[in-house]
């Protein structure tokens, strides 16, 4: 186990208060989940703007392709890639063991992978309050829950050494309902399990920030709001044409959608020295959404 040591109060003597150091994730590793996804991609390539190693995670079969052109972009050696479904014990497992094994150390933990599909509900009438069944629960627990507490608990240990952070990726619908009025008339829908697994995250965030806390551990919570996949190739992309896009421009106080790019400056908040009085907090990037 690894031992609880005191950590020095005063910042000067321990971090430097340019912003080129606060912000820099220069030798260290951060591992991301969904990291061939819609956000995924963005947040990775986010780290290895800042001179991080990334280590991905992905069910995708383009996770590699996507990582060719990182290696190109950033340098060879600086991204390490798993495909997996983490869906999959035995698959999940063998890529948490083959990154114990293979990374030195672990200083970030990005835990962003949630299935969002018509499997487990989305776009989908049967993701409905009334008609959700155990199956499409338990896909939201696990890929909303279970998924990222498993991932912290293989790679505790590194962390603890490292006085990591953990950024477990959230959504407004973990603080706030979904209004049924903005998808009426329409075959858009956000299905229970996944508000549910939102919320239980940020609880999580606040619980492994709590427990953690004595290891110099952070973990703290990145709260997106309205990041529509427009024009995207996936179940739950929305064309760019479609009146439903409007209805969420609406909804915030910005009058936009959230681009992918909008999350990158809170991330590297969160995975830096930037953010390192800062544990249990949920970080909202969404535009207003959650203050009206």
């Amino acid at each position: 186990m690894t031992e609880q040591t005191r950590q020095p109060d005063t910042l000067r003597e321990t971090v430097s208060l340019r912003p080129q150091d606060l912000f820099s994730l220069r030798g260290k590793t951060a591992v991301v989940t969904g990291a061939s996804g819609f956000l995924g991609r963005t947040m990775a390539e986010a780290l290895l703007s800042a001179e991080a190693r990334v280590v991905a995670l992905a069910r995708s079969a383009r996770l590699e392709a996507i990582a060719e052109e990182w290696r190109v972009r950033y340098g060879r050696d600086c991204v390490a890639t798993h495909q997996c479904a983490l869906d999959v014990p035995g698959a999940f497992d063998e890529a948490i063991n083959s990154i114990v094994s293979n990374e030195p150390r672990i200083d970030v933990l990005v835990n962003n992978a949630h299935q969002l599909d018509v499997a487990s509900g989305f776009t989908s009438e049967a993701g409905s309050l009334e008609r959700m069944d155990f199956s499409q629960w338990s896909r939201h627990l696990d890929g909303g829950l279970w998924w990222a507490a498993h991932l912290a608990q293989g790679l505790g240990e590194q962390l603890k050494q490292a006085r990591g952070s953990v950024v477990n990726v959230a959504s407004m619908y973990g603080l706030v309902a979904p209004s049924p009025n903005l998808y009426s008339g329409t075959d858009m829908g956000t299905p229970p399990g996944y508000v549910v697994a939102k919320a239980a995250m940020l609880s999580l965030t606040r619980y492994i920030a709590s427990y953690w806390g004595k290891y110099g551990v952070r973990a703290n919570a990145l709260v997106p709001g309205p990041f529509t996949n427009v024009g995207g190739d996936t179940e739950n992309s929305v064309e760019g044409n479609d009146p439903f896009l409007d209805r969420l421009r609406e909804r915030t106080v910005l009058g936009r959608l959230g681009r992918p790019e909008d999350l990158a400056g809170a991330l590297i908040f969160l995975a830096s020295d930037a953010s390192s009085y800062v544990t249990g907090h949920a970080l909202v990037v969404d535009g207003g959404w959650t203050i009206i």
